[in-house]
């Protein structure tokens, strides 16, 4: 008899499952007191379905304790199997049961990158509409401030090569501020900034008002600006980053006049 074929043909695992006939079990119990080798499969597959069934249990400690109770003992029933398909049924769902929670636990990683996205976007959509509400008050508190009783509306027009440049200021001399609406300026090339300045005429004195260093980023492109000046006069000139002390009058992008009159 070819031993190996005999155990390599898969009648010991229908055996330990109980799938056999009661012919076939006795034919199979009679070999396994003949064939050590025999003998030694049948226990080495109920042991393996015993470990399959240990690794899925909700309490693996006391499965273990079971389990070791189980290897120690000295009896071992050898006795031929009955065909039992409730037991067999048992042995299926351990192992149906198995591949579900082995499945989950190869997911689990996933799930839990996914409850981060989650949070993360939910973090992201917070601080989007927290944004909004801040710029929906800076928006109302420039209107509130370029529609003031006094304010003193300077239109910027576009000089030179740059004619089609424009800007506006509003001045509100009672807070020495003023409101720079820069939409019609293009965004300022890498390495320059857009800067500001205050003029008397009388004689030309520019004074700078500052850079606007956010300006290509800015989204409504109307800035404050703090200007304690007697101005006559406001330019916008484009400089190299840091600004300049003096304004570049090859640069002079737009140029408005103050009327005494708000």
């Amino acid at each position: 008899m070819d031993i190996k074929a005999y155990i390599e043909s898969g009648i010991l695992e229908l055996y330990v499952a109980g799938q056999l006939s009661e012919k076939e079990n006795q034919e199979v119990y009679q070999l396994m007191q003949q064939h050590p080798e025999i003998r030694k499969e049948v226990l080495e597959i109920e042991s393996a379905i015993v470990k399959l069934t240990g690794a899925v249990s909700s309490n693996a400690v006391k499965f273990d304790a079971l389990k070791d109770k189980i290897t120690d003992t000295k009896v071992i029933d050898l006795k031929p199997k009955k065909n039992n398909w409730i037991s067999y049924s048992g042995w299926a769902a351990s192992i149906i049961l198995a591949a579900g929670l082995l499945w989950t636990l190869n997911n689990k990683s996933q799930l839990e990158e996914d409850i981060k996205t989650v949070a993360t976007e939910k973090q992201y959509l917070e601080t989007q509409i927290e944004d909004a509400r801040n710029n929906l008050a800076k928006t109302k508190d420039l209107l509130e401030a370029i529609r003031a009783k006094d304010i003193v509306t300077v239109p910027l027009d576009g000089q030179g090569n740059f004619d089609s440049s424009y800007a506006k200021v509003y001045w509100n001399k009672s807070d020495n501020a003023i409101y720079l609406d820069a939409l019609g300026l293009p965004d300022a090339p890498e390495g320059k900034v857009w800067q500001v300045w205050s003029l008397t005429l009388n004689p030309l004195t520019p004074t700078s008002l500052g850079t606007i260093d956010d300006f290509n980023t800015d989204d409504n492109k109307i800035f404050a600006i703090a200007n304690t000046n007697e101005s006559q006069a406001f330019g916008i000139t484009l400089e190299p980053e840091g600004g300049s002390e003096t304004p570049t009058m090859e640069q002079l992008h737009t140029l408005g006049i103050v009327n005494a009159t708000p």
